[in-house]
């Protein structure tokens, strides 16, 4: 499954992933990769438990990119 994450650095250089998709669902770590690391860890988590619960798992992204002549 894929899912679109928001990566910020925080003023302290903590980054920190939030995944829209799945409200609640925000990790940290003190690198990028510690962070994508700990979403991929929070997202995992939260889809077992909307199985848990028979709750409706959100659906996956597909994602384009387009090149704009400005």
């Amino acid at each position: 499954m894929r899912y679109r994450i928001v990566l910020e650095q925080d003023e302290d250089g903590i980054f920190i992933a939030e995944c829209p998709s799945l409200p609640g669902c925000i990790s940290q770590g003190k690198t990028r990769k510690e962070a994508l690391e700990n979403i991929q860890d929070a997202i995992a988590g939260y889809i077992e438990s909307l199985k848990k619960h028979n709750e409706p798992i959100p659906p996956t992204i597909e994602e384009e990119i387009v090149e704009v002549a400005v």
